[in-house]
């Protein structure tokens, strides 16, 4: 595995430094090593105190983990003092190791990380050990000297701090409408971006992080610092506030919300399987198919919601899935999934089955709550499904567990099942069935 070294503070709050490293090299499957270089007192809206590290602690941390440990690429965060920085230049000199160096001189909740004299030592002892340096806007501006109001000052500031040593240069673009601009070897390269909203505390140790664990596993320069930037716009969309300042960007969101994906794919697929086991469910078949699906949390559009890309039909009397199960798959039931999200988060499930009498007396014997809506009632302009779920659920007050209407010209009647997950809505229709059988 790939490992990487952070050298950096210690943010109490959790949204910058040594964590956001951390949690960063683990998103990218890197293993993550740190030497802690202060400890700051801080939350999501001020810095209220910082405590440097000894810088023989220091260095004796480095020692160790380099003494066990392969690093394949290191990066500085807050280096607060002259005596740190020297110290772990010299360190870095004797390893010879790649190294990202994020310039951190303020946090973004407000408070000075770098003193004043340390800016020349690191500038004199530091930079030119680089082998990408990292700076937003103000950073570059007190590095080069330059005042950076536009993308062209922000070349002219990168190709100056390039001068001073570092091997390449990106200034990052969060205030420059979302462009990086990379500099290296003479050559200028934009690194496309949106600026997003979402939480940004955090954002520059992120970035640099992410530069650090792609060339930790070997990624070109260039390659490395867009794919940091395509990461760190993730982790600013998925962003949770967790107090009363600047929410800190989220760098496991894009992992987690990936993984419910996959869960909800593999929950959708064990649906269906348990379908297809059951010879009896024919009989709740409607003549169009059915169709099962279910979202992912806080799901809003049709494609937040995995179903079978075909429909379940009847083959040879038997249930049998046409396509695979995917995102985007259903318009009909995953409306139905997403309006009633609306109003109960928890119900993200939903299938629809054959209507006839003997099912809904079925539904009312084992529990199950049941509504309806009339299609002659339906408004002009809206989407069936959407007013016929939603309005069935207001006349209910609730979400119910079964909603069903009984067809129009072209329209075959319908009974729908909502539930929490897919499986649930299936092990309901079993329920169904085994008391229509009775």
């Amino acid at each position: 595995m790939p490992t990487a070294l952070t050298i950096a503070g210690v943010d109490s709050g959790g949204g910058a430094g040594i964590t956001a490293d951390i949690k960063t090299f683990a998103a990218l499957g890197v293993h993550g090593t740190c030497v802690i270089t202060a400890c700051t007192a801080q939350n999501t809206r001020e810095v209220k105190d910082i405590f440097d590290i000894p810088a023989e602690f220091v260095e004796r941390q480095f020692d160790v983990v380099m003494s066990d440990i392969r690093v394949d690429c290191a990066k500085t965060g807050m280096l607060s003092s002259p005596e740190i920085v020297r110290t772990v230049a010299r360190l870095i000199r004797k390893q010879n190791i790649p190294l990202v160096v994020d310039p951190v001189m303020a946090a973004g909740s407000g408070g000075k990380l770098l003193q004043d004299e340390a800016v020349d030592v690191m500038i004199d002892e530091l930079l030119p050990l680089a082998t990408i340096l990292t700076p937003n806007i103000f950073e570059a501006e007190r590095l080069s000297g330059v005042k950076v109001r536009d993308m062209n000052d922000a070349k002219i500031a990168a190709a100056k701090i390039s001068d001073l040593g570092a091997k390449a240069v990106i200034v990052t673009g969060g205030h420059l409408d979302g462009t990086d601009v990379f500099y290296s070897n003479g050559e200028f390269t934009y690194i496309l971006g949106e600026l997003i909203a979402g939480g940004t505390h955090g954002t520059g140790c992120t970035h640099s992080a992410a530069i650090t664990a792609e060339l930790a596993k070997g990624t070109p320069l260039v390659e490395a610092a867009k794919r940091a930037k395509k990461f760190v716009e993730n982790a600013i969309l998925t962003s949770v506030k967790i107090g009363r300042g600047a929410a800190p960007v989220n760098q496991l969101g894009h992992t987690l919300a990936e993984a419910r994906r996959y869960g909800v794919l593999k929950t959708v697929e064990e649906a269906v399987e348990l379908i297809e086991s059951n010879m009896d469910f024919s009989e709740l078949i409607p003549e169009v198919g059915c169709n099962v699906a279910m979202g992912i949390p806080n799901a809003a559009l049709i494609s937040d919601v995995a179903a079978v890309s075909g429909r379940i039909v009847k083959l040879k009397g038997t249930p049998h899935a046409v396509g695979c199960v995917e995102f985007g798959a259903s318009s009909h039931v995953a409306r139905v999934v997403l309006t009633a999200m609306q109003t109960d988060s928890s119900v993200r499930a939903a299938m629809n089955i054959r209507y006839s009498e003997e099912a809904l007396v079925a539904c009312k014997e084992i529990g199950l709550k049941v509504a309806s809506f009339i299609r002659d009632e339906e408004p002009q302009g809206v989407s069936t499904m959407e007013w016929g779920v939603g309005d069935a659920i207001q006349r209910s007050g609730r979400v119910p567990d079964v909603i069903f209407d009984t067809g129009d010209i072209g329209k075959e009647a319908m009974i729908r099942l909502l539930g929490t997950d897919a499986v649930e809505v299936v092990k309901q229709a079993f329920a169904i069935l085994s008391a229509m059988m009775r």
